[in-house]
């Protein structure tokens, strides 16, 4: 089978037409949600979700704690599904965030909340789902069905959904403006990726490495580390920078691969000096950034073409890791398209 020729392959490079698709038919919807949340008073928010779409509503803490000072919380889905036990909702908006919108835990959190009488929006690529049933509002992603089991343009796409949400409230057309541009800026980036094919064979017999990122590509961590799981079978660990200087830090040793995220904004000299411990203790840094002086500081660069305001950058500091795990997947021999042992959908209580 050639590469090029797998739907992992065709959906990660559809994700700038789906993005453009996504902003152009639900920017009404997402200014309706604003103006909703606003009318309430809404003081926080609530957000539901499993999986990639909680490495999703990581972003949304950022997002809409940076931009909106609104206080973003995962719920504990169990405490809707199996204990019973239900937190008080106040004035929360409550967002459930699910591609296929079936997991019946994610679905308790918003159907309880609607019997709170919390405002509900759900973010989703099935708007006839059962989570959808229970939104206020429904966003559709507009992604078209994602046949690779592992998810790449309906993260990128539920990314989007939460910009623009933070977009709609700030009620900023400098950044509805910014976020517009982001199709062309993934399309720039994943147009000059076919050098990652080459890059990844120095890395065809590893087993373990970190993913690090620090304030907005947080997300971006934890989600590039969850496709090297899955598409890899390789043991990789996400962490903010801070936090692995805490402990973690420890398992550095020689050779140690860290994938490290690190593009244009105000977190980059902190990425900078983290990089510097790693090479200070002969690790492996495998960088994602589009700052120059930084991606010479790592072993194997991986470039992001364009810099773009750091808010948005999960959006496209995401393409370099979701091509270097399908690369070095399909270098390892694995199907790209069906992981072992995992479906394409969950459904969890």
């Amino acid at each position: 089978m050639q590469l090029k020729t797998t739907h992992l392959y065709r959906e990660i490079y559809e994700q700038p037409a789906v993005l453009g698709r996504f902003l152009r038919q639900e920017r009404a919807t997402m200014q309706q949600l604003a103006q909703a949340v606003r009318a309430r008073g809404v003081s926080h928010v609530v957000i539901a979700a499993r999986g990639t779409s909680d490495n999703a509503a990581r972003y949304a803490k950022y997002v809409l704690g940076a931009m909106n000072g609104l206080p973003v919380a995962l719920a504990a889905p169990s405490l809707f599904s199996i204990y019973k036990r239900p937190p008080r909702f106040g004035k929360a908006l409550v967002l459930g965030i699910s591609q296929s919108g079936k997991s019946p835990d994610i679905v308790a959190v918003l159907a309880e909340a609607r019997r709170q009488g919390a405002v509900t929006a759900v973010i989703t690529n099935i708007p006839g789902s059962d989570l959808a049933q229970q939104g206020d509002f429904v966003i559709p992603l507009h992604a078209g069905e994602e046949l690779a089991v592992a998810a790449t343009k309906t993260y990128t796409s539920q990314l989007a959904a939460i910009a623009l949400l933070g977009a709609a409230l700030a009620d900023n057309d400098a950044m509805m403006s910014a976020l517009q541009q982001i199709p062309d800026h993934m399309n720039q980036t994943l147009n000059a990726g076919s050098a990652i094919g080459r890059l990844v064979e120095r890395y065809r017999y590893m087993r373990a490495c970190v993913v690090i990122g620090r304030g907005y590509n947080y997300a971006t961590a934890f989600e590039l580390a969850l496709k090297m799981k899955e598409l890899t079978y390789t043991m990789v660990e996400p962490y903010s920078s801070a936090d692995f200087m805490h402990g973690p830090l420890a398992l550095v040793e020689q050779a140690f691969p860290a994938i490290v995220v690190a593009p244009s904004g105000v977190m980059l000299p902190e990425m900078q000096a983290f990089i510097q411990t790693l090479n200070e203790r002969g690790a492996e840094a495998i960088v994602i950034s589009d700052n120059e002086q930084v991606l010479g500081m790592g072993r194997t660069p991986l470039r992001l073409e364009t810099a773009v305001p750091e808010w948005l950058s999960p959006l496209t500091a995401i393409l370099p890791g979701q091509m270097f795990a399908m690369h070095l997947a399909f270098t390892r021999g694995y199907d790209v398209d069906a992981p072992r042992g995992i479906k394409k959908v969950t459904e969890t209580r």
